[in-house]
């Protein structure tokens, strides 16, 4: 296909399926958080615009986690199908962690989801909150354990070789490898920076077309303060994040910089920050590269004059530069937007326009995607920037994967393509007809012990979507 072997076929395949289940998993992370904030908010004031927003959103979040659950299973296939080698040499330590988050993270989200989504008539308000924290704490478990285990991959610790298999020999220092505090907090925070810029673009259409509506005010108001306490933190842990690259991954840090190395006689003069540059793979440099001298050196080693490691030093092991450089400039410029985007906010809120201010609600409902984006921009990051290894210095790509011809790789593939092209568009088109409902609308009536029957179990709800 395309000319492609069949560990390219097998590697887009996965990059493929990966970087559309994570899109469900961070929605589902930063919802259910969100859900819990708003249940929390309405039992402690009263306000039923809260109660409101928590079943306008309940809906939202029982898809995004039913297609998350769904993306995730076909990834634990394809570690036995397209790479039985690393499922042989690494499963050990990783199937034991995903074993982990199967364990103590989907069956307490599964235990507790029925009550959230279907108890509310049923238990009481403080028995319902509980189930909504639950859910919402074992997304944040799930996602503990398996960036353990993808952050053991990339930088392996408490292991030991035994007939060429990694097994574990100390599971403190699995657990807790270098790059794992900075990773974990870098996608939580992406995880709710994403959703705050999902619920500020639904307020804003919500707001321009009834700007006196309360449920639309209440959410970007919400929206916006997580985005403005999330984007700082988010710069902070992704700047820790870089220099614990820097340190255990330094081709993939010199990949994200597209920094070759000290020209001759030029080594006192620092790294450059690279704005913009074509890579050549083939020649070893850059083309039309845009630098400005000295940053990287200051923001990578604080020092005027510090160097790091250039990527002609890694000889054949380095990655895809031009993959890496440009996905990571992505990810870095979408960011700058988000962050002006909330500063933005925070002054209008200053000035009591915050409601008022039609272009910046146009802005906001166009770019409620962006965070998405540059989340999957920021994964390819990660996971480009670790070849031509899958556990760094430990196993390669090519010796990881099956011995599977090209032929069945590539009609899996188009297999996946035409299953995941429809199940995303009926997800989509299911979100966007929930998204365009009124958010303000009536609270049922009732209470616990009366008896309630939903229409359709996925909307929890008694009303079509259609009405």
């Amino acid at each position: 296909m395309f000319g492609l072997d069949a560990i390219d076929l097998a590697r887009f395949q996965f990059a493929f399926t990966v970087s559309f289940h994570i899109v469900f998993p961070a929605l589902s992370i930063g919802l259910a958080s969100f859900l819990v904030a708003l249940e929390a908010l309405w039992l402690k004031t009263g306000r039923d615009v809260y109660h409101q927003l928590y079943r306008f959103w309940i809906r939202i979040f029982a898809v995004a986690f039913g297609l998350g659950v769904v993306t995730g299973v076909v990834m634990a296939y394809e570690f036995g199908t397209n790479w039985s080698g690393f499922a042989e040499k690494g499963g050990d330590i990783t199937g034991v962690l995903l074993t982990y988050e199967v364990l103590t993270a989907f069956f307490m989200e599964a235990g507790f989801l029925g009550i959230m989504l279907f108890g509310e008539q049923r238990v009481s308000r403080s028995v319902h909150f509980f189930a909504t924290f639950m859910v919402a704490l074992g997304t944040l478990i799930s996602a503990t354990w398996i960036l353990v285990s993808n952050s053991w991959m990339q930088t392996p610790s408490g292991y030991e070789v035994v007939n060429g298999r990694f097994l574990p020999a100390d599971w403190l220092q699995v657990i807790f490898n270098p790059s794992f505090p900075y990773r974990f907090v870098h996608m939580v925070m992406a995880a709710y920076i994403c959703v705050a810029f999902l619920v500020a673009g639904v307020g804003a259409y919500h707001l321009l077309r009834d700007r006196k509506n309360e449920g639309a005010r209440t959410m970007l108001s919400l929206a916006m303060w997580m985005a403005i306490v999330a984007m700082p933190i988010q710069i902070v842990a992704g700047d820790l994040h870089g220099l614990n690259t820097l340190h255990h991954q330094p081709a993939k840090l010199a990949a994200m910089e597209g920094y070759w190395g000290p020209e001759a006689g030029k080594e006192g003069d620092g790294v450059p920050l690279t704005l913009f540059a074509l890579p050549n793979m083939a020649e070893g440099k850059n083309d039309f590269a845009i630098e400005v001298p000295h940053v990287a050196s200051l923001y990578l080693t604080h020092s005027w004059s510090g160097q790091i490691q250039g990527l002609s030093e890694f000889k054949d092991e380095i990655p895809d530069v031009p993959l890496v450089f440009w996905s990571f400039r992505v990810m870095v410029g979408l960011g700058m937007l988000m962050l002006l985007l909330s500063m933005v906010g925070a002054l209008l809120r200053w000035r009591g326009r915050l409601y008022d201010q039609k272009l910046f609600h146009r802005v906001l409902m166009c770019l409620s995607p962006v965070g998405f984006v540059a989340l999957v921009a920021g994964w390819v990051t990660t996971e480009a920037g670790r070849q031509p290894w899958v556990i760094y210095g430990l196993l390669k790509t090519r010796d990881a994967a099956s011995y599977l011809g090209a032929g069945s790789l590539t009609i899996s593939l188009l297999a996946f393509l035409v299953v995941y092209a429809v199940i995303f568009s009926i997800g989509i088109y299911y979100m966007l007809q929930l998204i365009r409902k009124e958010p303000t609308a009536p609270l049922p009536q009732g209470g616990p012990g009366e008896e309630r029957h939903p229409k359709r179990p996925m909307s929890a709800t008694s009303e079509s979507i259609d009405g």
